[in-house]
């Protein structure tokens, strides 16, 4: 999947702290930290899949990417024809046509009023491409490159299913022709078989149209089908990053080995090895000292608790894990080849 290496994408130090207001003032009295110091490149052509629990920052990090929502702190930069563009309030109309974004429900993400021409048309309206009958042939091409046609062209959301109305949601991504997509969850509000064709389907489109994409979601196989490259969130911020297969087959975090072992395993003979990870997940109002995951972690010593690891090289340069025992642990995987 993934094409030449040069770094398309650059993300340094990104925050983002949703206040927390008391009283009749609204006084600031904390800060949620949804995201936390987040540092990670995505490389043109490849897929850099983000996986972790529910409430860990995965859906808040891609909006903050987009500058769907502005982040508190950090630097996102863009590579646009050889040349850095940082991605902010002033920038980000003009790098629309090169950053899109899928979002998670493909119902409430289509407006219901709209005609699914008008819809996929909306983004080159927006950007004043071509005039109308224009605009209508390049949406008749793009319905056709997701696996509809001209004959759906004149209908409303709601007469689709879930799984052509994530095709809608898809089209109207492309329309603009990005070289960055944001994949937020667009398969986990589809029923299992639909999830295996959007996913091919993001594949094929990739290869066609020489896409990026940051995928993020909660299932571990889809996302291990469709990435490169897997970045494990916790607590707002990254705890482990490789290569998919070496992730899957040698986590060098708790976290991680913790998250595989939830996947359904194929042979009944490990079924019962999945690790129960005791206590609730912390606050990102009001996280532990020391290692976020220490609390929860079962090979926890007395420097987890007091000092905050920090993303390092643990097996070559592109396996990264912020656990300051990475290298003494020897964690389990899953096999090459266990899962869908």
């Amino acid at each position: 999947m993934a094409g030449t290496k040069d770094i398309l994408l650059s993300v340094e130090n990104l925050k983002k702290y949703f206040p927390i207001t008391k009283g009749l003032f609204r006084r600031t009295v904390g800060h949620v930290k949804a995201v936390d110091g987040v540092d990670f490149e995505v490389h043109r052509g490849e897929t850099l899949g983000v996986v972790g629990e529910s409430g860990c920052g995965k859906t808040t990090m891609g909006l903050s990417v987009m500058h769907l929502i502005a982040p508190t702190e950090g630097v996102v930069k863009l590579n646009v024809n050889g040349s850095w563009q940082k991605v902010n309030s002033k920038t980000i109309r003009d790098l629309r046509d090169e950053m899109q974004i899928i979002f998670q429900d493909p119902f409430s993400s289509l407006d219901p009023r709209m005609r699914v021409r008008d819809i996929v048309a909306e983004p080159l309206v927006a950007h004043r491409i071509g005039d109308r009958k224009a605009r209508y042939d390049r949406v008749e091409k793009l319905l056709e490159a997701v696996g509809l046609g001209a004959m759906h062209m004149n209908r409303f959301p709601h007469e689709f299913s879930g799984g052509q109305r994530q095709r809608i949601g898809i089209a109207r991504a492309l329309a603009l022709n990005p070289s960055f997509v944001v994949c937020d969850e667009p398969v986990s509000a589809l029923d299992v078989s639909v999830q295996a064709q959007v996913l091919n389907l993001l594949n094929d489109l990739q290869d066609e149209f020489g896409l990026t994409y940051l995928f993020i979601a909660h299932d571990l196989s889809v996302v291990r089908h469709i990435s490169d490259r897997v970045a494990v969130m916790y607590l707002g911020r990254i705890v482990e990053m490789a290569e998919a297969d070496d992730l899957y087959s040698r986590p060098k975090h708790p976290y991680t080995e913790a998250l595989l072992s939830a996947i359904p395993a194929i042979d009944p003979d490990t079924a019962d090895s999945q690790i129960v990870l005791t206590g609730d997940v912390p606050s990102p109002a009001d996280p532990p000292q020391g290692c976020h995951f220490h609390p929860r972690c079962r090979y926890a010593t007395d420097i987890c608790r007091r000092k905050l690891p920090q993303l390092a090289a643990v097996d070559g340069e592109r396996h990264v894990a912020a656990c300051h025992l990475a290298k003494e642990l020897h964690l389990t995987g899953v096999y090459i080849g266990e899962t869908a």
